[in-house]
């Protein structure tokens, strides 16, 4: 995918980006720089780093810069910090891509190795953004992202318990920074064919049967380049404001920041002529109401209900009700607005677990009758567009 980039987008912004020596760092190297942006590029190691640099200014001359660091040392940590104060100031962009995958079954992988994810995954980052944030809460200005992976997978425990770590640390710090300029996020780049992915996928696939290109056969659909990935990376960066205390993807934000990539696991959308305009706008009543009730709940709820949605569906609750603005906008207007009916699958199913809970939960049974009948209702009218569609 070869995009065009407004080259001033991040004119005067300095961007930190751990481990940009090959792959998907070294991708989002050159999108960071295409966006106007000057980039610290660092890696563990120096030869790769030093060409994923050279390789970035020869496009973009003069936008980049190497420093070499071992993120597993903690005094190298605190070394890298004090030279980009020094030398070029508080980054406005704290982007932690390096990472170190450690594969085997639990019981089997060596302690030492735990250790060292736990020191590049999950310390690293902790110290890197506890450097920085106080400058940035100086200004009242920043962006820290994280990159996350896809949550518990087989014979990965000892890379992904630190990972899922990240996203936690991010979705607390996001509430804590509530109220400023300064945004956090967490990004998955998706299922990438760089070499460190492919080690990984190695050991994967043989504890599940499969050869490494059978099983990226099988995952096909779901496959972005690493320049796909790079780009996402760095145009997500620009809604900053919007992803605060979000967990996106790549895709997700090649798709919002450009229009383009449509989401490959949907079936693409289709026209819907002769929709009851009546039945749309119910639904989207009716999500835009429980959207902005659950925005009102106090910080913990509300936290839990957002990642519950968004693990659910697959995006955001606020991805979701932008979809279904744009959609009553159109209505509005009187034109057929262009719908997905996966993503009315998805709020179904959602509301379907909802129902499931609400049996558990609500002891009162005048109350749980109740509202049981006003998700059920929400539930048929979902069912009802779909048997349109």
């Amino acid at each position: 995918m070869d995009l065009t980039f407004d080259k001033t987008a991040l004119t005067g912004n300095t961007v930190l980006l751990t481990g940009a020596g090959g792959g998907i760092g070294r991708e989002t190297a050159l999108a960071f720089a295409a966006l106007g942006a000057f980039v610290l590029l660092t890696d563990i190691d120096r030869a790769r780093g030093e060409q994923a640099t050279a390789a970035v200014n020869l496009r973009f001359p003069q936008a980049a810069h190497f420093l070499h660091a071992d993120l597993s040392d903690k005094e190298a940590v605190a070394a890298l910090c004090e030279k980009v104060l020094a030398q070029y100031g508080c980054p406005d962009i704290l982007f932690h891509n390096a990472a170190v995958v450690v594969t085997g079954q639990v019981g089997a992988v060596p302690f030492q190795a735990w250790e060292h994810s736990y020191a590049v995954n999950l310390r690293a980052p902790i110290l890197l953004t506890s450097s920085f944030l106080p400058h940035m809460r100086k200004r009242d200005r920043g962006c820290v992202v994280f990159v996350s992976s896809s949550g518990a997978a087989p014979y990965l425990n000892a890379y992904e318990v630190f990972k899922t770590a990240q996203g936690e640390f991010s979705n607390g710090l996001a509430a804590e920074l509530e109220g400023t300029h300064i945004y956090t996020y967490t990004i998955a780049p998706g299922l990438v064919r760089t070499q460190t992915a492919e080690d990984s996928i190695q050991a994967v696939a043989a504890h599940m049967g499969l050869s490494t290109e059978a099983f990226y056969r099988e995952q096909a659909a779901h496959t972005l380049s690493p320049q796909e990935a790079g780009q996402g990376f760095a145009l997500s960066t620009l809604s900053a404001s919007t992803y605060h205390g979000q967990e996106i993807s790549s895709l997700q934000a090649l798709h919002e920041c450009l229009g383009t990539g449509r989401d490959r696991t949907t079936p693409p959308a289709t026209e819907a002529p002769a929709l009851p305009p009546a039945l749309l706008i119910r639904i989207f009543d009716t999500f835009q109401a429980q959207y902005h009730g659950w925005l009102q709940r106090n910080l913990f709820e509300r936290q839990w209900v957002l990642r519950d949605f968004k693990k659910r569906v697959g995006l955001p609750a606020e991805a979701v009700d932008n979809t279904l603005q744009t959609a009553r906008n159109t209505l509005e207007r009187g034109e057929s607005p262009t719908l997905s009916p996966a993503l009315f699958a998805k709020l179904q199913a959602y509301w379907q677990h909802q129902y499931t809970l609400l049996q558990s939960f609500e002891k009162d049974p005048d109350q749980r009758e109740a509202y049981g009948r006003q998700i059920q209702a929400w539930i048929a009218d979902l069912q009802q567009l779909l048997d349109l569609l």
